[in-house]
C-alpha cells in the first residue's frame, strides 16, 4: 500500500459499514410462468459478480437506450434475444447506475455493460460520492434518486429525485427544493412519476417503516405534484391510474400491499383516490412489483411467520393467493426487491449468494470509496472500531470475536484478544499497546466494562493484557493523551457516564481526575494530536435520550463548547481528530435516511454518514452517501493512496448479515 505524508496535503479516513462487506449481492431473474415449481435450474444470474449489484430494473429496449452501447453491437429495438437491465452498482468504490444488455437461458451467453450515471462518464453531471438509487426508464429519461445537491438543514434528507436524459446527459431535479423523495416509480406511459415523500414536514427520525405519503408528478418536469396517498412506500404502477404500495395495517400491523385508484377524471387529492388492501394479514409483504396493464398477479417481497428469511413470490390478483418462488429455488438466502419485465414473463431480485455465484469476489480490508476531494482518500474496513498505530503500519479493530491487529497491507492478520470488546485506541509513545473496552457495547450504568491494555508483540501471550480499571462499572472509549502519560476514558463510577482521566501505565490505581460532572452521557472520547482538546459526544442537552451532540474541552475540565448543533432526535457520535488537529471526523444522522429502510438489510438503529467539521464549528461537510450505517471513523496518520487493499485469501464467510430484524411479529408490537 503506497503512502505519503500527511504533511504532504492529503489525508484519510477510514470508517465502518454495518454489514456491507459481506452483502455481495447479484441480480438474479425467474420467469413468472412456470409448468412446474421453479428451482435453480431456471434461475438466470445476469449481473457479472463483481462488487455490490442491486435495485434493478428491465427496460424497454428504446434506441436511446441502445445507443449508449458501442456501435458495434448490432442490437436493434425489436431484437427480443436481449434483457436489458438498468440497475444500481458499487464498483469502482461509488454508487453508479449501469446498463447491461445481457443474452442468455440458463446461463449468461453474452452481456454487453455501460455505465449510466457514475463518476466517470458523459452522464454523470453530479458529484463523483453521491448516491444513486431506484432506477427506472421513462422514454429517453433515466429517472433515479440521488443525493449529490447538499441540503443544509440538520436531519433534512439529500435524497431527490432526477431525470437524465440519455442522448444529451442533460439532468434535472424534479424534486422540489427543500423536500426529499424516495423509491420513484414512472407510469407505462412515462408522463408520471409517483414517490414516497415525508413532503415539508420532513424525517422524524424512524428507524423502521416509514410514514412517508404517495406523491405524484409529471415526469418532464416534477410540476402539477400532489399527494395521492397518506402513509405509504415503494409505489408502482400498473397503469396510468393504478398504483400499488406498502405500508403497516393500522388494524393489525402486518406490512402489506395495497392498490391506490386515482379517478381519471376530475381533480386528484387523497380524498378521491381509493385505496384497497391487496395481501392479507398473516405474512408480511412488501416493496411490490407491477409490469404494465397486467392486473393478473404482482411480486412482492415477503417474510412469512417463524422466519427470518425474506423471499420474493408472486401474489395472484384473481384468486388472491401467494405463489412462492425464490424459497424452491435458495431457501436460507434473503431475496430484495422484486421487479417485473414489461411483458411480465420475468421477474427479477437481488440476492446474496457469495461463493454460489460461482465467482470468487476479492475480500478487502481496505474498500476504496471515491471522494470528491483530491486530497482525501477514504475507505470502508472490514472491521469494527479501527485504529492506526503511530507509524501507520498496523490497524487494530474488533469482531463479535475479539480484537485484531492486521499490517496496513492485510499481511500478518491475528487475533490479539478473544473476548467481546469495542473501540481501540494504539498508544502513540509504546508502539506495540493498544486500547480498548473489554465488555458488551451499549450496556446500562450498571454492567461491568473494563478497559485493557494489550501488549501486540508480547512474547508471552498470559502477560499481554493488563486491567487499567478494576471498580467493576461501566468504563470504556480509552484515548492515550499524544505523549502517552495519560488516557482518557468514560466511566459509570459515580452513576452516570462522565469523563475520566488516568494514568496509562497505572491505570485507576494511580489516582483519576474528573473531566465532567453532570446527570447525562459524556462518552466517546478523543484527544487532539497537540493535547490541547479532547472531544467527546454527549446528550447533555437532552439527557435519558439518544440526542447526542459533539463537544470540546481542555484536559483540566475548562474551557468546555459545544461544536455541533444538538436538538431531539440529532445523532452525532465518534469523534476523532484529523493528524493535523484542524478538523474532527464523525458518525451522525445529519443526512437523515437515503432510502426506504426496508429496502436494505441490516436496518437496526438510525442511518449514520461520515462527516467532517472543522473545531470553531465551521465547514461541516459531509464525506459518505449510501444508504447504510456508517460509523467509527478514524484517521490514518499517513495518507493512504486511494485503491483497494485485499486480503491475501478470503478470511470470512460471505453473506452473514441478518435481516430487517423487526419484521418477525406485527408491527404493533414495535414503536413505530
Amino acid at each position: 500500500m503506497a503512502e505519503t505524508q500527511a504533511s504532504s496535503g492529503g489525508q484519510s479516513i477510514v470508517f465502518t459499514t454495518l454489514g456491507r462487506p459481506s452483502y455481495e449481492f447479484d441480480i438474479f431473474t425467474l420467469p413468472t410462468r412456470h409448468r412446474s415449481p421453479p428451482s435453480d435450474s431456471g434461475e438466470l444470474r445476469i449481473t457479472d459478480g463483481v462488487p455490490v449489484n442491486f435495485n434493478g430494473h428491465f427496460a424497454y429496449p428504446s434506441a436511446a437506450l441502445i445507443s449508449l452501447l458501442p456501435n458495434n453491437s448490432g442490437i436493434q429495438p425489436h431484437d427480443q434475444s436481449y434483457m436489458h437491465l438498468i440497475y444500481i452498482t458499487e464498483r469502482n468504490g461509488t454508487s453508479s447506475v449501469y446498463y447491461d444488455a445481457v443474452s442468455g437461458d440458463h446461463q449468461v451467453t453474452s452481456r454487453l455493460q455501460v455505465p449510466v450515471i457514475s463518476g466517470a462518464n458523459r452522464l454523470s453531471g453530479m458529484a463523483v460520492n453521491s448516491m444513486k438509487d431506484k432506477p427506472s426508464l421513462a422514454g429517453d429519461y433515466l429517472v433515479y434518486v440521488s443525493t449529490h445537491e447538499v441540503q443544509s438543514k440538520p436531519m433534512t434528507s439529500w435524497a431527490a429525485v432526477y431525470s437524465t436524459e440519455l442522448r444529451t446527459g442533460s439532468t434535472r431535479r424534479l424534486t422540489p427544493p427543500g423536500i426529499a423523495d424516495f423509491s420513484p416509480a414512472v407510469s407505462p406511459s412515462g408522463n408520471w412519476t409517483a414517490v414516497a415523500s415525508y413532503g415539508e414536514r420532513g424525517w422524524n427520525g424512524e428507524l423502521e417503516e416509514l410514514s412517508t405519503d404517495i406523491y405524484v408528478f409529471l415526469t418532464r418536469d416534477g410540476t402539477q405534484r400532489v399527494k395521492v396517498v397518506e402513509h405509504g412506500g415503494w409505489p408502482c404502477w400498473v397503469d396510468e391510474s393504478t398504483l400499488y404500495f406498502h405500508r403497516r395495517s393500522e388494524e393489525d400491523g402486518w406490512m402489506s400491499v395495497y392498490r391506490a385508484i386515482l379517478p381519471k377524471n376530475g381533480s386528484i387529492s387523497t380524498e378521491s383516490v381509493t385505496i384497497q388492501r391487496v395481501t392479507p394479514p398473516g405474512i408480511h409483504a412488501f416493496t411490490p412489483a407491477t409490469s404494465p396493464n397486467n392486473h393478473d398477479f404482482i411480486a412482492v417481497a415477503t417474510r412469512r411467520p417463524g422466519s427470518d428469511i425474506r423471499h420474493v413470490e408472486l401474489f395472484d390478483l384473481k384468486r388472491n393467493d401467494f405463489i412462492e418462488l425464490t424459497r424452491l429455488v435458495s431457501p436460507k438466502s434473503h431475496h430484495f426487491n422484486p421487479f417485473l419485465s414489461p411483458d411480465s414473463t420475468r421477474v427479477g431480485y437481488h440476492s446474496c449468494r457469495g461463493e454460489a455465484n460461482g465467482q470468487t469476489r476479492p475480500s478487502f480490508l481496505l474498500e476504496n470509496i471515491k471522494s470528491s476531494s483530491p486530497d482525501l482518500s477514504l475507505f470502508r474496513i472490514e472491521g469494527g472500531f479501527p485504529s492506526f498505530s503511530s507509524a501507520g503500519d498496523r490497524i487494530a479493530f474488533v469482531t463479535y470475536t475479539g480484537v485484531f491487529v492486521v499490517n496496513s497491507d492485510a499481511t500478518n492478520p491475528r487475533q490479539i484478544f478473544g473476548k467481546m470488546t469495542f473501540s481501540t485506541a494504539w498508544d502513540p509513545i509504546r508502539p506495540g499497546t493498544v486500547y480498548t473496552s473489554s465488555g458488551p457495547i451499549l450496556a446500562s450504568v450498571k454492567t461491568q466494562v473494563d478497559i485493557i491494555a494489550i501488549d501486540v508483540d508480547a512474547v508471552d501471550q498470559s502477560k499481554a493484557v493488563r486491567n487499567l480499571t478494576t471498580n467493576g462499572q461501566n468504563n470504556a472509549f480509552p484515548w492515550p493523551s499524544p505523549d502517552g502519560k495519560r488516557i482518557v476514558f468514560r466511566s459509570s463510577m459515580s452513576g452516570n457516564k462522565n469523563l475520566y482521566i488516568m494514568d496509562a501505565e497505572k491505570g485507576e490505581t494511580g489516582g483519576l481526575f474528573r473531566l465532567t460532572d453532570g446527570a447525562w452521557n459524556d462518552t466517546m472520547c478523543s484527544w487532539s494530536p497537540d493535547g490541547d482538546w479532547i472531544a467527546f459526544a454527549s446528550n447533555r442537552e437532552n439527557p435519558g435520550t439518544e440526542s447526542f451532540g459533539l463537544f470540546l474541552i481542555h484536559p483540566n475540565g475548562t474551557g468546555l463548547r459545544k461544536l455541533t448543533e444538538t436538538g431531539l432526535g440529532r445523532m452525532s457520535n465518534h469523534p476523532v481528530f484529523s493528524p493535523d488537529g484542524k478538523t474532527v471526523a464523525f458518525t451522525s444522522n445529519y443526512a437523515a435516511i437515503s432510502a426506504e429502510p426496508i429496502s436494505n438489510p441490516d436496518i437496526a438503529i438510525s442511518a449514520g454518514e461520515i462527516f467532517t467539521v472543522k473545531l470553531d464549528g465551521s465547514d461541516l461537510s459531509r464525506v459518505t452517501h449510501n444508504s447504510y450505517m456508517d460509523g467509527t471513523p478514524i484517521w490514518a496518520p499517513k495518507f493512504i493512496q486511494p485503491a483497494d487493499v485485499a486480503w491475501p485469501k478470503r478470511t470470512r464467510p460471505s453473506c452473514t448479515f441478518q435481516d430487517c430484524q423487526w419484521l418477525k411479529k406485527p408491527l404493533t408490537a414495535h414503536k413505530i
